[in-house]
């Protein structure tokens, strides 16, 4: 019966540290999400404000403000 106890709480255990794990993992991938929106929004909006002549100096046009800033956003917080 000692044997059956030990077997249950192993597994009891390991399943509690499998879910901490998951739960952890979630936390971090909130975090990556937050920090690369936060630096979208920066990119983003500090491009917004150009001037269509101040972004095709930059070799940009409007419609491309939104990937320019995902990749930014991706590269920053890889």
């Amino acid at each position: 019966m000692a044997y059956a106890n030990e077997i249950l709480n192993a597994t009891a255990k390991s399943g509690l540290t499998e879910r901490l794990n998951a739960a952890l993992a979630a936390l971090a991938a909130l975090a990556k999400y937050r920090a690369q929106r936060r630096v979208f929004k920066t990119t983003f909006n500090e491009m917004a404000v150009l001037s269509d002549r101040e972004l095709a100096d930059l070799g940009l046009v409007r419609s491309e403000l939104r990937g320019v800033a995902l990749r930014a956003a991706k590269e920053a917080v890889s």
